[in-house]
């Protein structure tokens, strides 16, 4: 970029001036003077809700403390699928009736997976990709273990994610599912879901969607595009704070076909009849497995509220922003020190983080965060930038990059 473009461009205080959602971030809670500079890991952990603290002493003095175990009956037997319902309606495209919470990432997945698998005779395939995030990976490897099915890697473009004409050729009538991350965790592609999802239902096989980087910064219609299946986490972009649970969506047309594997009290048509042996409860329910993490869906709540009262087309157009700007700045002051940018130029094909490759960015994170500057890392030579649109400011953005670029000469 030339020094008349870096002119034309609007300063980070300009930005924030003229930021519509600027006024969101005093939401969110912010450390002592001195702990931090530059928060740039939005995509890994959110930053939690100033109210998330007032939330959770009441809940533990209230419906814990004085509602005791008639919390239940009350409200928390039906937690997982009321909270659902929520994030499905502000988040995911999807009607009610179709999400339910608890649970990992890790767990969900695994108990769609299997469930695609188990109810498709004869298709023992599963597609993924090979730079998908490991636990899908993994989870996919041992399930194909435990049944004997085939895994059919997609040989995709890391720094552009996979793309509708990479399944050319792996699809077919012995495809049981196909498991895809809409956002990238390395890069941060955005994958055309609506295409692919109509790719892989035309071959008769089930589609599932791991959301982790997309759900809360990138507008998603489960329901229109036609997905089958999609598991999401709760901490990053929804802000429910570390170990929240993640949530699984089941389209209505695929509930009375999948039954998942992993069989407990909470999922049975009568939790409370103590029942000799099991029977799936009907719709959605049937996906939960034992107890619900109540206590740890109480944060996300109120992140999911702030995003409905703000749009989600009006976080999208907040990330698009950031992360131009992000890119800007490392097109400005890291590139010329040998980094590469490796994620898409296209904001249509970007989620809410850009990766920068570089082979001493493992040393400068690990001096950035000496230094209360927080970018993540992700081997070989990934630094991450995720910028989470409600509560970043364009000036921390600046902050962050000219720390990394400041790190970097000094090891050079």
């Amino acid at each position: 970029m030339n020094s008349a473009q870096q002119t034309q461009r609007p300063t980070s205080a300009e930005l924030d001036a003229a930021d519509p959602l600027a006024g969101q971030r005093e939401a969110f809670y912010s450390p002592a003077e001195g702990q931090l500079t530059a928060y740039l890991d939005g995509n890994s952990l959110g930053r939690p809700l100033k109210a998330t603290s007032a939330k959770l002493a009441s809940f533990v003095e209230d419906a814990w403390g004085s509602r005791l175990i008639r919390g239940w009956d009350e409200q928390w037997m039906d937690e997982p699928t009321t909270v659902g319902d929520r994030i499905g309606a502000v988040t995911l495209g999807a009607a009610a009736g179709q999400v339910t919470v608890g649970d990992s990432t890790s767990v969900m997945l695994y108990k769609l997976i299997r469930a695609a698998v188990d109810a498709q005779p004869g298709r023992v395939e599963i597609v993924v990709d090979r730079d998908n995030f490991p636990t899908d990976r993994f989870i996919i490897e041992g399930i194909a273990a435990e049944k004997g099915a085939t895994i059919k890697w997609v040989a995709s473009n890391p720094a552009s994610g996979v793309r509708n004409t990479d399944l050319e050729g792996l699809l077919s009538e012995r495809t049981a599912v196909v498991v895809l991350s809409h956002v990238a965790y390395r890069s941060g592609y955005l994958a055309d879901a609506a295409a692919i999802t109509a790719r892989v239902k035309e071959s008769g096989a089930l589609m599932l969607w791991d959301l982790c980087h997309s759900v809360g910064s990138v507008p998603l219609e489960l329901d229109a595009w036609g997905v089958d299946l999609a598991v999401g986490c709760t901490y990053k972009y929804l802000n429910g704070g570390p170990g929240s649970p993640a949530f699984a969506y089941v389209n209505a047309s695929q509930q009375d076909r999948l039954q998942q594997p992993i069989w407990g009290w909470m999922g049975a048509d009568n939790p409370f009849g103590m029942t000799e042996s099991y029977k799936p409860a009907t719709g959605i329910r049937s996906f939960i497995t034992g107890t619900p993490p109540v206590l740890a869906m109480q944060p996300l709540k109120d992140m999911v509220e702030l995003i409905a009262s703000v749009g989600m087309d009006a976080v999208r157009e907040k990330s698009i922003k950031l992360t131009e700007y992000a890119v800007a700045l490392a097109e400005d002051m890291l590139v010329p020190l040998g980094a590469e940018i490796v994620s898409p130029r296209n904001t249509a094909e970007r989620g809410s983080h850009i990766t920068v490759d570089h082979p001493l960015f493992g040393d400068v994170t690990r001096t950035l965060w000496e230094r209360g500057v927080i970018p993540d890392f992700r081997p070989p030579h990934g630094l991450r930038i995720g910028l989470s649109p409600l509560s970043t400011s364009y000036a921390e953005v600046e902050l962050g990059v000219t720390a990394i670029r400041d790190a970097l000469a000094e090891l050079l």
